[in-house]
């Protein structure tokens, strides 16, 4: 009666609140209405089209309206500059409805109304009695979900004795002992358990329900999810420990033993972190997602596992890129898509929901001026919210750097906590759902995401297309594209290919003490086991290939390298060429660092004087555009407020005298297209007679091509203008310098 009282909507005009089946049975009942009242908005002229394309040009002066208005995509999708209703009346979702048919508008009737997202924080805290703390006080200050981070030794199965580094990104675990102190206290009973546990989950279930059980707790309260990824880790690693069949068989193994004793806990959690991590755009993120979703599926069925304890096992993980509008379409999307995919396996209507969990991308953050990365959690948080996902995950601004601290975590939750509580983001229902915008961009990313997962369908499924290579080269095609732009400064990274904060202060690393806390945690576990009889537990061991086998060796003190070296079936690996992990500012922010190092061993640097012709007004906007451009790569700009004519001297004399004071390295001319005519074939020789044989003369802005040779044969070397190779100019002036080789 409680959760009936709970899952009601408001009071409206005094009535008794409708229950979620109720409003269900209403909304269905609707469907049965056709006809609606027309609403007109005749007091209104409506503008034509060519009206306002004629405004947008009075506007673009002069710049070509196709090129400028039209915005192209990685999806392949091209943002048109204005939706309208004409144009999006048939796809309009007229007869959809949350929480039933393709889910397209919803994975509940309700919304968040009832059940808010749930607030999932990560905690990675090396130490399990320190990880314990953190989770309690995430909880205490808003989190919803106990979101457990492993450490790559926990996830892969390997004692910390054998770590080659505990704690690495998160909680190292050996023993139920260590587990113990993890779950230690926490109210498991009210809120849901996260645990992502790599290519299996079977070992750590396990060790969770033996922990569990040895302090008493009814297992069957747990929900959430605790599941592996089996494909998903070989797209990261390029290799299994074991055959794919014995992990499928393993994934088998877990559903059927949470059917029985854990029937609200998932088991398997499908991440698209190799393909996101790698650079991928949306259409190939959930494209290759589903398709390895899809082979579960398949490879469940065979094990005799039913559907709908299929449907209730999987826990979809994506994550959430930079192109707001898009994520909100492909959240929608995947929804519609997925239900779609489960109603060809047969599946009921309820069983086609799909569960989501997002989280920020790890991809679009950057180390260089890394208090950005709120801004971009922000956005990357509301969009994912706009789209329905059912929990989330917004990590701290510094992750690329370090583990969070009191302050980046708070900071992060706390956008959870303003969202729902300040922005009122727990009241729409599908909140994009009738945008003209936001419904186009939900076809046109459908039509992709479909015909792409049929690519994969038609190369006889997810395997076999890795193992030909296909979503690899596919994805570093995306990447090489995304490189490229930043190259070219038509994406902007602020702070590291734009922008860049001169006075920034790094942010200290942290580095832990891993030898000391490896030394720590072998203690704990060799005090631990030095009681366990050795000969029993071997007996234990011999049994581990189902959940409860693997429990009753925990229990009995086996470790996690033990248990899962018992459970490896010595059959032959997959292995495919993996996708390595980037993420999209890498190269700018090596190249920082490397300008950095050269400073820091030699006390010099890349030297640039700007050539700063006529008053401020006339050269300010190049001058200010050529600063931001050389700034990237942290070299030394010098600045002036420009030279001109006048009683003491005219302004080439001026700048040439000037430049002689300094020993540069570079000479930008700074002026208008207008008097580059006049004053370049003046300026360059004087300065180019001046510079050192490894400077280089620019000239800010591009000339027009009847005039680029002109300038070139005065002794400008290149242009420093939008059309830039900024990343490839700037590794030249270091390679002059002796930075690099």
């Amino acid at each position: 009666m409680a959760d009936e009282q709970q899952k009601t909507a408001a009071v409206v005009d005094g009535e008794r609140p409708l229950t979620d089946k109720e409003l269900e049975a209403m909304l269905r009942k609707s469907e049965k209405v056709t006809e609606f009242p027309e609403v007109t908005f005749d007091e209104f002229t409506e503008p034509t089209w060519d009206e306002w394309v004629e405004a947008c040009n009075a506007l673009l002066k002069g710049k070509p309206f196709d090129k400028i208005m039209y915005t192209k995509n990685y999806e392949g999708i091209t943002f048109d500059p204005i939706y309208t209703r004409k144009g999006t009346d048939a796809i309009l979702p007229t007869n959809d409805y949350p929480g039933m048919g393709d889910f397209l508008r919803g994975a509940t009737v309700n919304g968040y109304v009832h059940e808010p997202w749930g607030i999932a924080q990560a905690c990675d805290e090396t130490l399990p009695a320190e990880n314990n703390e953190l989770l309690k006080e995430e909880i205490s200050k808003g989190s919803t979900v106990y979101n457990i981070k492993l450490d790559t030794a926990t996830k892969n199965g390997v004692d910390v004795k054998d770590a080659e580094k505990p704690g690495d990104i998160g909680v190292n675990v050996t023993t139920v002992e260590d587990m113990s102190v993890l779950l230690d206290g926490l109210k498991l009973d009210k809120y849901p358990i996260m645990m992502y546990t790599g290519a299996g989950a079977k070992n750590l279930l396990a060790l969770t329900v033996a922990a569990l059980k040895g302090a008493g707790h009814d297992v069957k309260t747990l929900r959430g999810v605790i599941g592996g990824d089996p494909i998903g880790e070989l797209v990261k690693t390029g290799k299994t420990e074991t055959s794919l069949d014995a992990l499928y068989d393993e994934m088998a193994e877990t559903i059927k033993f949470a059917k029985a004793n854990t029937p609200e806990l998932r088991t398997v959690f499908i991440n698209s972190d190799a393909y996101t991590d790698g650079g991928a755009e949306a259409v190939q993120e959930v494209a290759y997602t589903f398709a390895t979703a899809v082979e579960y599926v398949r490879q469940m069925q065979k094990r005799g596992v039913e559907l709908h304890d299929i449907a209730n096992s999987l826990y979809f993980c994506f994550n959430q890129g930079a192109n707001f509008f898009m994520e909100i379409a492909k959240l929608r999307s995947l929804r519609m898509i997925w239900a779609a995919i489960m109603e060809a396996f047969g599946a009921e209507e309820a069983d086609r929901a799909i569960k989501v969990h997002g989280r920020c991308a790890r991809f679009t953050k950057t180390v260089v001026d890394p208090y950005v990365n709120m801004l971009r959690n922000c956005t990357q948080t509301f969009s994912s919210v706009v789209g329905g996902v059912c929990t989330y995950d917004n990590p701290p601004f510094d992750e690329l750097i370090r583990k969070g601290d009191v302050f980046s975590r708070r900071i992060a939750r706390n956008l959870h906590v303003m969202l729902q509580e300040e922005f009122g983001m727990l009241s729409p229902i599908d909140a994009a759902g009738g945008s003209w915008g936001v419904e186009t961009l939900t076809k046109q990313i459908t039509e992709k995401i479909w015909a792409e997962f049929q690519k994969v369908e038609e190369m006889g499924g997810i395997i076999k297309a890795l193992e030909a290579g296909y979503p690899q080269a596919q994805v570093a095609e995306v990447l090489a594209k995304r490189f490229k732009a930043l190259e070219m400064r038509s994406d902007r990274a602020v702070g590291v290919n734009m922008y860049p904060n001169m006075t920034e202060e790094p942010l200290e690393r942290r580095e832990e003490d891993t030898p000391k806390l490896k030394k720590e945690r072998e203690a704990a576990v060799a005090a631990y086991v030095a009681d366990i009889d050795t000969n029993y537990l071997a007996g234990k061991l011999a049994a581990v290939e189902t959940v409860e086998g693997a429990i009753e060796a925990f229990s009995n003190g086996a470790t996690i390298g033990q248990v899962a070296a018992a459970s490896c079936k010595a059959e032959a690996p997959e292995t495919v060429e993996a996708i390595a992990a980037h993420h999209w500012t890498e190269r700018y922010e090596a190249l920082r660092f490397e300008t950095e190092d050269y400073v820091k061993k030699t006390g010099k640097n890349v030297e640039v004087f700007l050539c700063n012709m006529g008053p401020i007004p006339q050269h300010k906007a190049r001058a200010d555009f050529s600063t931001s451009f050389l700034q990237v790569g942290e070299f030394n700009v010098h600045l002036n407020d420009g030279f001109q004519d006048g009683e003491d001297g005219d302004q080439y004399e001026k700048c040439l005298k000037a430049f002689k004071e300094g020993d540069y390295d570079v000479a930008v001319i700074c002026s208008t297209d207008a008097t580059y005519p006049e004053i370049v074939p003046k300026l360059a020789p004087m300065i180019k007679a001046a510079m050192k044989p490894s400077a280089t003369l620019f000239l800010a802005g591009a000339a027009p091509k009847d005039m680029e040779q002109v300038y070139k044969d005065a002794g400008v070397d290149d242009f420093i203008s939008v059309k830039a190779n900024c990343f490839q100019t700037l590794k030249m002036l270091q390679k002059k310098k002796g930075m690099i080789e």
